[in-house]
């Protein structure tokens, strides 16, 4: 009975040491995870803050044109009046 015993703590201690070691590679592979999500994160962030800064580019020649058209009254030239100098 004795020995019975002790096999089954045996068992238990093992089972328990596979527990420990299944948890820390799950720990690992959750954090190379996690680590390569940051790195998508900063990519990301890193692209919306060069589309921000191209939409304000454009927003600026949109602001430009609007403005020349209403505070100097200019507009785009008719195509007939539109002269054409080769070299």
């Amino acid at each position: 009975m004795k020995l019975l015993l002790h096999y089954g703590l045996y068992v238990a201690i093992f089972l328990s040491a596979m527990q420990v070691v299944i948890a820390r590679h799950e720990t690992r592979r959750l954090f190379v995870e996690l680590q390569a999500m940051e790195r998508t994160r900063d990519e990301l962030k890193e692209e919306w803050g060069r589309l921000q800064l191209e939409q304000s580019t454009w927003a600026i020649n949109d602001r430009i044109e609007a403005m020349a058209r209403t505070q100097l009254g200019m507009k785009i030239p008719e195509r007939s009046s539109v002269v054409l100098l080769a070299k």
